[in-house]
């Protein structure tokens, strides 16, 4: 006779799972001793979450902040440009309106006006405008005093140099000649 006892029958895949720790079951544990490890648990998991949500938020501020610097980067080197161009415009400016009738219709005269009206379109299309100065009332935050005549007080009399804004931010201000009351 055969002895039938010893002989099992086994699963090898779940044997195989129960040595890797897999498809073990985790025997409750037992009373006050479980909720509180659970309760410590559930802490450690909030308090990884706050983290991540700090985290998260700074990164979002950090990413809002170089955005920021980049454009004043941007917008600091394009002030630079334009005031390092202003004394060229200036100079040509002044050329084309000293021309004498006699050369006007030369053809290189009319070349020089071209340029300066590109030039001109350049400057408006980067931003740049006049600042508006003649016959205004001075305004210390757009004009620069030179020199005081007599005039209409705070009234801009006369516009020494051109002064230009780019985006609305004053770049260079306007030097310009201020009226004063007559004593007496």
């Amino acid at each position: 006779m055969v002895d039938q006892s010893d002989e099992r029958i086994v699963d090898k895949r779940a044997a195989s799972r129960m040595q890797d720790g897999e498809g073990q079951d985790v025997p409750p544990t037992e009373g006050a001793e479980g909720a509180a490890e659970l309760e410590t648990e559930r802490e450690k998991a909030e308090t990884y979450y706050k983290n991540w949500q700090r985290t998260a938020a700074d990164f979002i501020n950090f990413k809002r902040r170089v955005e920021q610097e980049r454009g004043e980067m941007a917008r600091l080197t394009s002030a630079a440009l334009v005031i390092n161009m202003l004394p060229v415009y200036d100079d040509l400016d002044r050329a084309v309106a000293s021309v004498d009738t006699t050369l006007a219709g030369l053809n290189w005269v009319q070349g020089v006006v071209n340029i300066h009206q590109k030039f001109n379109r350049l400057l408006e299309a980067m931003g740049v405008a006049e600042i508006a100065a003649e016959n205004e009332s001075f305004d210390p935050a757009r004009h620069e005093a030179v020199g005081r005549q007599p005039g209409e007080e705070g009234k801009v009399l006369h516009v020494v140099q051109k002064g230009y804004e780019l985006q609305g931010k004053v770049i260079r201000p306007a030097m310009v000649i201020v009226g004063e009351a007559a004593d007496g």
